[in-house]
């Protein structure tokens, strides 16, 4: 065994063994930690990727960003899926993905900064085409929707899979899937482009191999370690969970607005109570009066004609006329000619 291929499976033992480490900590430190980690290995993957560093031993050759960092990717994404559910699931991959969008944006950057100062050093960032970049993105976010599909068709209960064959296939089915789709978006229409495929598919199922162990026995640990069944969701489930979030989301603006709605309206009414209070005034209480004359005495204890007092506390007015017994007392001689 040469020594370039022993140092490539200590690196990719010891980034497995990291990225598995970190999730194991999400009971004490959640996982924002884990999240930070993936991010970082998804930036030296895409840099090491692009210098094409690999190692050659007969009859295949391994990509050192494959082999190491984005197998290490899948093993975290899957924890992730099988034991934090599909809301976590799409944290880790918005930021696989996002990473994976920003690192070439900030590769060119430092290509243009590097060509203004006229320096030699452009070849520690070395560039790609826009097809590879973009082939490597739409398989990566295609990779990791796969696994969570994979993983619940095959944890059907009436396929029986065991534990191990679910998450061997599950793992195996992700690598070559990415191989079909990342070969194809490359490299379609070049001469090595079925080479290339053939050549990747052998070095995915070595990769497989090796890294399985790392995630069966992980799965294994933590379920026994905190008593967790593997929780069986629907073969949708992270696409479910999308939609179902959208909907929540819809749901909670429409019931936002209705109550803003709501709120107006109840704006309005104490609006128009308000206005209708300065427009009323009532008298409430004992109304000291007169057994004869009828005049209100106020607090001061002053004398006041009924009409005057009522109109001085309320909004009322007074207009006067003559009843028909006052009209034939008063004036007898007009009281013919009213009616009774």
């Amino acid at each position: 065994m040469t020594k370039e291929l022993m140092i490539l499976i200590a690196e990719a033992i010891s980034v497995y063994l990291l990225v598995l480490w970190a999730h194991s900590l999400r009971n004490r430190l959640g996982l924002a930690h884990f999240y930070a980690l993936i991010g970082s290995l998804t930036a030296v993957m895409v840099w090491v990727t692009d210098a094409g560093v690999k190692v050659e031993f007969p009859g295949v050759s391994l990509m050192v960003g494959s082999t190491v960092f984005y197998t290490a990717l899948l093993l975290g994404v899957f924890v992730v899926y099988v034991f934090d559910g599909p809301r976590a699931t799409r944290i880790a991959i918005s930021t696989i993905i996002g990473i994976s969008v920003v690192v070439p944006i900030v590769t060119l950057v430092l290509h243009w900064q590097l060509r203004l100062a006229d320096a030699g050093t452009a070849g520690y960032f070395p560039p790609q085409s826009l097809r590879i970049y973009a082939a490597s993105i739409a398989a990566a976010f295609a990779d990791l929707v796969f696994l969570a599909i994979a993983w619940e068709y095959l944890g059907k209960p009436e396929l029986k899979v065991r534990l191990w064959v679910r998450a061997f296939l599950t793992l195996l089915g992700v690598l070559w899937l990415d191989v079909v789709l990342f070969s194809t978006g490359a490299f379609f229409g070049s001469p090595e482009y079925v080479q290339i495929m053939t050549g990747t598919f052998l070095s995915r199922l070595v990769i497989g191999l090796f890294a399985f162990p790392f995630l069966y026995l992980y799965i294994a640990w933590q379920s026994n370690k905190y008593g967790m069944e593997i929780e069986n969701r629907p073969v949708l489930a992270i696409l479910r969970e999308v939609t179902r979030v959208k909907l929540e989301l819809s749901l909670a603006q429409r019931e936002i607005e209705r109550r803003r709605e709501a709120e107006r309206q109840n704006a309005e009414l104490i609006h128009s109570l308000q206005s209708a209070l300065q427009e009323v005034k009532t008298l409430r209480g004992i109304l000291p009066t007169c057994s004869y004359c009828k005049d209100i005495r106020d607090e001061e204890g002053t004398w006041h004609q009924l009409e005057a007092y009522i109109q001085r506390h309320s909004d009322a007015r007074f207009s006067h006329g003559i009843c028909n017994p006052c009209l034939l007392k008063h004036f007898p001689e007009l009281a013919g000619d009213a009616p009774l």
